[in-house]
This record gives structure tokens, C-alpha cells and sequence, in this order.
């Protein structure tokens, strides 16, 4: 979204003759003319400048606040929070969410702010016995930070606790909103450009933010301070900047960053994508070298800042951030010529370049956890390992993340969403100009060393990509190819799923596919058909439960765990029982079972479908599962 609007300038530099002294004479007197006339025109263009300027950022104010209101509303409305119990509230907090809100509630609940902090430091009620320390295993000093600001404002008897909570992420979602703006702005030169970009990420809500029903996660925290930090890059990377104007913008992205980093447990993952950007742009000359060493310093910094904050998490220590930042600067000491030469030349000492600071990189990154004997994300690497083909893994905790749909590829139809505001037309017109001038530029760095031609002097003809609008451009073809490789997919919408009756009411209602049964139950074909569906918690082979449901049509079967190992009926009345009775199966457990009924030759289908033996997975393939939901795609070609 950051290179919607950019600017791609060719001048053209020609020497100088002397034959041409007489026309640069004229040139003179014109220009001397022309500065007589400079003092009104300049304060006309300076008055709209500022003019400008105050519109564009009191719009930019207003457009930051309106989506913060927006989207309390619409969390207001699906929850109706504002008329449910306190503890309905904070159960609407689900999950990992729940987790991160408890220990803001135990920070107001604890006596004094001392022994607040020494249950988080000393916390046994989290891991039964087990005594931890929460701030260095946890990113939750926005928790910390925030019920200090409730205890000490004078704001107890007018606001809730949990109010106090959620309207700071949405006003923090102002602060996001205004970010994307500025940076649009600063790429493009007109406020017009941001009004755009703010209006597509409201528009498009579905696919940039989820923050109205999971406020605590730790993105709605970290995302906005990282908008932030774009916006400050982007103006940082421009040229000409005053002394004391690249200070502050310096500050800037140190605060922002540091605050990124302290907010998020994967905020080394990002910067690293930002430090890739910075690697590609430094070695292809596209931006300040001595800039881009600003930034790898920043952030290294702001990531052992947190370090020391979260106690030496050792994890942070040990991140491919730092290793790689490092390997960066110590690769480039040792190749101080590698801008210099032909194109062969200097294309050979580039992949050199890149060689040795991979391995470099990966050996700083091994010694570090050696030492450290660091493991804490060892499932990460082997879950991106698996994901990306180069090998499969029976590793536990890697499964976890490659059976979460989230984790899954980016569904087709998001394309066909971001098309229905004509965001993914802009989005891929500016992104083809700016990759082919990137191209043209990388070629032309490349194809001409600056150490063999005499000092000031230029090409006749240079294309000139701006540094700020280069960093955008890489930074969103790498975010680009990550949010490919990783989002939550939705079936066809001419789908048909089978399932429980009241399970395919609620499918119905909330995604409008189509269905092979339903709770209306007074149609004598609709309950052979539904008996025929129900096979699927009964004890039949992959085989047979395939062909009923493809009987009717079945793309999707969704299995529920309450009903496969229901407990709340006696036996003889569970669902499952049922079925075993109508099809001459003995019931399971323990009990007396009538004399005609026989031992079935298949195990149970809802329980044996999910260890995925291949009789099982050559007719069904699992696209979803959580706790209660298991739901599978059945193949066609059987």
C-alpha cells in the first residue's frame, strides 16, 4: 500500500561547451530578471505550501479518528458490550486475548503497583507449579504500562477498566491510520494521495485489520507503532534532509521501533524483512550507504533494549536479526571495493557479497545458541522448512502451525475483494512502473562504477528512482510474497457441506453454501438422507462414507468432536449409538448389547479419519481444524 503514489523523474545532464557561452550569457540575464519577480512568487507558493499542509494533515486527523470510532462501533454492535456483564466482556476476549487482558486486570486488582509487578515477575498461577517470570516470557508492558495510567489518572469514576482497555487499541488504530497516510503523502508530494491509501485500508477492512473482535492480540499493539516507523523511513530516506531535521526523524524511528519491538514477540521477523530491503537497496547503491547503517543500528539497538527489558530473553539474543545485521557490517568491511568495477565485475563481487553474508549470518546465528543453548524457537524453522517444501516433519509443535488454516496460503478470492474497490488495479499499475524503474536502476548502478569516472560527473541520461520510494517498493514485494505464503482461506461459494443438522443451520445462515441436510426434519427423503450424512460417526470404511456423501453432492464434511465422543446423553442415546443400533454394530463401552448386533469390521470413521492413514487420505484431505471443528475436503476423482 506504501507505493501507491510515487514519483519517477528522468533528467538529463549534458557538459558543458564553449560554444555555448552565449546562450548560458542569455540564461544568466533571463534568470537575473526572473529573481526580481522571486520575492512574490515565492511567498504565493510558500502560503499555499503551508495552506496545503493544514488541510492535508487536519484531514489526516480526522480520517485517523473516524476509524477509530468506526470500529469501536462496529465491535460495540456485534457484541453489544456496552449492555453485557463484566465477566461477558472479558469472556468476548477468547483465546491468547483472554491471556494478555488478565494480567492488566491483575495489575489493577494487586494492592500496590510493587506487588503488582512481583506477581508478574514471580507468577506461579499461569504453569502450575511452576514459578515464572511473565515479563520476560510474555510481551505484555503495554499491559503494565496501561494499568499504571489507570491507577494514576483521575479517570476511575468516569471510565471502566476494560473500556480504558480497548478504546486505547482503537485509538491506537487512529495513530496507524494517519501513519499510512503520511506515508502516502511523503511518496507521492499530495495529501490527496493519502485520503486514497486511508480510505482503501477502511474500505478493505476484512483483509488489514481484525482488531474489532481480537483487541489484546499483540499486533493491534505493535502494527500501528510500526506504521509509524515506515512513515519516518520514508522521510529519512529522502536526500537533502537538514541536520536537525534527520535527528528528530532519527528519533523517531529509534522510539517507534523500539516500541514495535517490545509490543510484538514477532517483531524480529518483520525487522528482518526490513533489514533484507535495506541489504538489497545498499548493494544495488540505491540508497546512502552510511543511512542504511543507521538503520541496521537501530535496529539492533531497540531489539537488546527489549532484550533487557524482557530480563536477557534469550531468544532475542538469538534471533536471525542480529546475527544477520551484524554480518552485514562485518561483510562490508571486509569488501570495501565492491562498488567498483564493470558489470561482470561488479555482479560477481555482489554474489560474493550475498555468499558471505548468508554464511556468515547462519554461523554468527549458530554460535549465539550455542552458547545461549537456545531452542525457544526451534518450531519455527522447522515449521517453515515443512511449509515451503524442503522436507516434511513429524515435530509436534510444527504440525500445530501447518494444520492452522491461518497459516495456510492466501485465498484466491482476497484478489477478487481487493478488486471490488479497485485497490489491486492501482496496487499492480504503480507497483509494474516502479519494479521496472528499480530494474532499469540496478542496471545502470551496476553497468557504471563511479570510481571510473572523474569525480561530479554523471551519465547523459539517468533514471532516478527517489531512496524512499525504492525502500517502499522492495519492503512491499516482500510483504507481498509473506502474506501469500501465509493467511485465513474460504471455500467456493457453490460449496455443499455435510454435517450435523444444527451445525449446517448456523452454515447456512452465516455463509449462505449450500447444504445436504437440514433440522426441518419432517420430510421422510430428508431423513434417509440425513441417516445416510450421519455415517460419518458411525463405524463405516472411508470407502462407503465417500460415496454416500458424494452421493449428494459433497465438497465439505464437517466432523464435531462433541458429537464423535458425546458424553452427555447415557449409552444407548448418543448419536453414535444410534447408528451402531441401525446398522447391527455393537455399541461401544461397557454394558449389555442386544444379541443379533455383531462387532463391525471398521473403527469408528469420526476417530479414525484423523490419525490420516492413506485409506483415509486418499478420499478425504483436512483443510481446517480447532478445537471442536474438523473439516475435510473430499476428493472427486474416486
Amino acid at each position: 500500500m506504501y507505493v501507491f503514489d510515487t514519483m519517477i523523474s528522468i533528467r538529463q545532464r549534458k557538459g558543458v561547451k564553449t560554444t555555448e557561452v552565449s546562450e548560458d550569457y542569455a540564461a544568466q540575464e533571463a534568470n537575473v530578471k526572473l529573481g526580481n519577480k522571486l520575492p512574490s512568487g515565492y511567498t504565493t507558493r510558500r502560503l499555499w505550501k503551508l495552506l496545503s499542509f493544514a488541510v492535508g494533515g487536519t484531514i489526516a486527523l480526522c480520517i485517523g479518528l473516524l476509524t477509530s470510532v468506526y470500529l469501536a462501533t462496529l465491535h460495540e454492535n456485534d457484541l453489544w458490550f456496552s449492555n453485557i456483564k463484566e465477566v461477558e466482556r472479558e469472556i468476548s476476549f477468547r483465546t491468547e486475548c483472554g491471556l494478555y487482558y488478565s494480567y492488566y486486570k491483575q495489575m489493577l486488582q494487586a494492592p500496590t503497583l510493587m506487588q503488582g509487578f512481583h506477581g508478574l515477575i514471580y507468577d506461579n498461577k499461569t504453569e502450575s507449579m511452576r514459578t515464572i517470570n511473565l515479563l520476560q516470557r510474555m510481551n505484555i508492558y503495554q499491559e503494565v504500562f496501561l494499568s499504571i495510567l489507570y491507577r494514576v489518572l483521575p479517570i476511575q469514576k468516569y471510565l471502566e477498566p476494560v473500556y480504558f482497555y480497548i478504546y486505547t487499541l482503537f485509538g491506537l488504530q487512529a495513530i496507524y491510520v494517519t501513519a499510512l497516510y503520511t506515508t502516502s503523502w511523503l511518496l507521492s508530494g499530495t495529501w490527496l494521495s493519502g485520503l486514497l491509501a486511508a480510505f482503501w485500508y477502511i474500505t478493505n477492512r476484512i483483509d488489514t485489520t481484525r482488531v474489532e473482535f481480537t483487541i489484546p492480540l499483540r499486533e493491534n499493539w505493535a502494527l500501528p507503532f510500526f506504521a509509524i516507523q515506515i512513515a519516518a523511513i520514508t522521510y529519512f530516506l529522502r536526500p537533502n534532509l537538514q541536520p536537525l531535521s534527520e535527528r528528530l526523524t532519527l528519533l523517531a524511528i529509534f522510539i517507534s521501533t523500539f516500541l514495535f519491538s517490545l509490543t510484538w514477540q514477532f517483531n524480529q521477523f518483520m525487522m528482518l524483512m526490513q533489514a533484507l530491503v535495506l541489504f538489497t537497496l545498499d548493494s544495488l547503491d540505491m540508497l546512502p550507504a552510511v543511512k542504511a547503517t543507521w538503520l541496521y543500528g537501530i535496529q539492533m539497538t531497540g531489539l537488546l533494549l527489549v532484550c533487557i527489558l524482557q530480563f536477557f530473553n534469550s531468544m532475542i539474543l538469538g534471533s536471525l536479526l542480529i546475527s544477520f545485521n551484524l554480518s552485514v557490517l562485518i561483510a562490508r568491511k571486509l569488501q570495501k571495493n565492491l562498488k567498483t568495477g564493470n558489470f561482470l565485475n561488479r555482479l560477481g563481487k555482489l554474489l560474493l557479497h550475498l555468499f558471505a553474508v548468508l554464511c556468515l549470518t547462519l554461523f554468527l546465528n549458530n554460535i549465539i545458541k550455542k552458547i545461549l543453548n537456545l531452542k525457544s524457537d526451534e518450531h519455527i524453522f522447522k515449521f517453515l522448512k515443512a511449509k515451503f517444501g524442503f522436507g516434511a516433519t513429524r515435530d509436534f509443535d510444527a504440525n500445530l502451525y501447518l494444520c492452522e488454516e491461518a497459516f495456510g496460503l492466501l485465498p484466491f478470492n482476497t484478489f477478487g475483494r481487493l478488486s471490488d474497490t479497485l485497490l489491486f488495479y492501482a496496487y499492480i499499475f504503480v507497483l509494474s512502473i516502479t519494479v521496472m524503474a528499480a530494474l532499469a536502476v540496478a542496471f545502470h548502478n551496476l553497468s557504471d562504477s563511479t570510481s571510473q569516472q572523474p569525480p561530479g560527473q554523471m551519465a547523459k541520461c539517468t533514471i532516478l528512482l527517489k531512496p524512499e520510494t525504492a525502500y517502499n517498493l522492495i519492503h512491499t514485494i516482500l510483504f507481498g510474497f509473506l502474506a501469500l505464503s501465509t493467511m485465513s482461506s474460504n471455500t467456493p461459494r457453490k460449496a455443499v457441506f455435510a454435517g450435523s443438522m444444527q451445525l449446517l443451520a448456523g452454515v447456512k445462515l452465516c455463509t449462505g453454501r449450500t447444504l445436504t441436510n437440514h433440522p426441518h426434519y419432517e420430510d421422510n427423503s430428508l431423513r434417509e438422507r440425513t441417516k445416510a450424512v450421519y455415517q460419518i460417526y458411525a463405524k463405516r470404511s472411508p470407502e462407503d462414507v465417500h460415496a454416500l456423501l458424494r452421493s449428494f453432492g459433497t465438497d465439505y464434511v464437517i466432523l464435531e468432536d462433541s458429537i464423535c465422543y458425546e458424553r452427555r446423553h447415557q449409552r444407548g442415546c448418543r448419536l453414535r449409538d444410534l447408528l451402531d443400533i441401525a446398522n447391527g454394530h455393537m455399541m461401544d463401552g461397557p454394558g449389555e448389547n442386544d444379541p443379533d448386533l455383531k462387532l463391525a469390521g471398521h473403527p469408528r470413521f469420526c476417530e479414525e479419519i484423523k490419525r490420516n492413514l492413506p485409506p483415509y487420505t486418499a478420499y478425504f484431505t483436512r483443510v481446517f481444524q480447532n478445537k471442536t471443528f474438523h473439516v475435510y475436503k473430499l476428493s472427486r476423482n474416486k
